[in-house]
């Protein structure tokens, strides 16, 4: 007997996620109605007026400038030391069996699910200890430590739904190590790691805590944020800027979830 029994969502239960989304995104969007207010010192509401002068005030800043260039260096860098580590890490974990495999598994995604502040007060103390300088190759070691997690956990699955019977064949085809990994192994995992890499240049980029521990003097988008908002001037300034910040880590999320919703199949992955 067929169920008469609607499919659609109840109206409590649309409301309920109406609420959640309200919720998560309400303070976003206020980022964006300040970012034309006409009143420079404090956030008021409603805002007084509305108004674009902000975006021209914003362009000709050198320190934002400076600011933005810095995280784009360092989400760079961090992003591809990511890549090779966290695709070598997870290919070892995936394709080879050995003693404390697993232990060396927690180990690797460690960093990520460790407090920022505990990263950040260890990176510091091993910088003063070694008597490194802060520079910007500090912060993308401690942007690096965070980022391979993210890349190994995509790269992972992706090598652990891959069949190992495409690289044997490729073996026994008279391919040596570099022509299987080209031809057969990257293609697979190509997409993983385009996501992987598009995710931690995201968290890169807008990274606070462990910077705050390993920059020193110099100042990436984030950090200058923070420090513009204790100023009784120009806060619209911080808001357009904040935007800038939304649109660079939403369109990486974004393209990292289209390159691997669709993913479920595998090529080589059947029986």
């Amino acid at each position: 007997m067929r169920s008469d029994r609607s499919s659609g969502a109840t109206w409590p239960l649309k409301l309920a996620a109406a609420g959640g989304l309200l919720f998560l995104h309400l303070p976003i969007l206020l980022i964006f109605v300040y970012a034309f207010t006409t009143e420079e010192k404090s956030f008021q509401w409603p805002p007084p007026g509305f108004t674009t002068k902000w975006f021209a005030v914003t362009w000709g800043r050198p320190d934002v400038w400076e600011a933005l260039g810095l995280s784009v260096r360092v989400a760079s860098i961090a992003t591809a030391v990511a890549l090779v580590l966290g695709t070598l890490a997870a290919a070892a974990v995936s394709r080879t069996k050995f003693f404390g495999r697993e232990a060396i598994s927690l180990l690797v995604i460690l960093p990520i699910a460790l407090p920022g502040i505990i990263t950040g007060i260890a990176l510091r103390s091993a910088f003063s200890l070694a008597e490194i300088p802060f520079s910007i190759w500090t912060i993308i070691l401690g942007h690096a430590t965070f980022c391979v997690v993210v890349v190994y956990n995509n790269a992972v699955a992706r090598f652990r739904r891959t069949s190992g019977s495409l690289i044997e064949a490729s073996m026994d085809l008279g391919a040596d190590g570099f022509q299987t990994f080209r031809y057969v192994v990257l293609p697979n995992i190509a997409t993983a790691l385009l996501a992987g890499g598009m995710l931690a240049f995201a968290l890169s980029f807008d990274e606070v805590i462990v910077t705050t521990f390993t920059a020193g003097q110099q100042a990436t988008l984030p950090i200058w944020m923070l420090e513009e908002l204790i100023r009784p001037r120009q806060r619209p300034v911080t808001n357009v800027v904040a935007m800038l910040v939304v649109i660079v880590t939403f369109l990486p999320i974004l393209a990292a979830y289209y390159l691997t919703r669709d993913t479920d199949q595998i090529a080589g992955s059947g029986k």
